[in-house]
């Protein structure tokens, strides 16, 4: 799963971003209103971290750009004003949950998730696909009540296939969410096609009753 942090100072930006790395979340980040907005604009995030007070403008009023383009990018708003007033207000324009700095990791771990777990996966701690059952918390994959072993690339796909099941994806919006927003410069992307082949074999081996589909020059579904 991939965070956009929108915060412009470094040592907060830095302590989180390398939390959610050791999380095994790709994390982008932006420290201003306008990086933030081009990012939002150009790429599909599955949390967004933001800051109201920004060097160029107000996070309120992102927030406001991101309902404005109907994205549905779960956004958890970070201020170090704890005003129910400004809770009130950034709820009420679209935020799906406010967080006062500072803040302990182990809450900003719990809140992430439970928007997470509300916005993909229908608010439940698993999700399933035919005989394919994911635990997201412990990132573990089980078919036909056995675990199967992946690493963690191929985990990442899979649960990004199965939180859209049978909705053809193309190759640049999974090489974006699973290896990061900079990827979409890379010569090739033929490697997605190599962990599919992998994925794909090891979920044939431990009898998946889904299957990835080509969809010929634009990507792949789930089926």
């Amino acid at each position: 799963m991939k965070i956009l942090i929108i915060e412009d100072e470094p040592e907060l930006r830095n302590t989180v971003q390398s939390f959610l790395e050791g999380e095994h979340f790709i994390v982008e980040y932006a420290e201003t209103f306008s990086s933030g907005l081009d990012k939002i604009i150009s790429y599909e995030y599955d949390c967004i971290l933001l800051d109201i007070m920004l060097p160029d403008g107000n996070g309120m009023e992102l927030l406001k750009e991101i309902k404005n383009m109907h994205k549905k990018d779960p956004v958890i708003i970070l201020s170090a004003k704890d005003s129910v007033d400004d809770k009130v207000n950034g709820l009420e324009i679209g935020a799906d949950d406010y967080l006062a700095k500072p803040f302990h990791l182990a809450e900003l771990m719990a809140r992430i998730k439970s928007v997470i777990r509300r916005k993909k996966q229908d608010g439940e701690n698993t999700i399933a696909y035919k005989n394919i059952s994911i635990d997201p918390d412990n990132r573990k994959v089980t078919i036909n009540d056995e675990e199967l072993a992946l690493n963690r690339k191929e985990y990442d796909l899979l649960y990004y296939f199965v939180i859209r099941p049978e909705k053809t994806l193309q190759k640049t919006m999974l090489a974006e969410a699973i290896w990061g927003d900079y990827i979409d410069q890379a010569d090739s992307l033929d490697f997605i096609y190599s962990q599919i082949k992998n994925l794909r074999k090891k979920m044939k081996a431990s009898g998946a009753e889904a299957d990835f589909q080509a969809v010929y020059g634009i990507g792949y579904k789930l089926v």
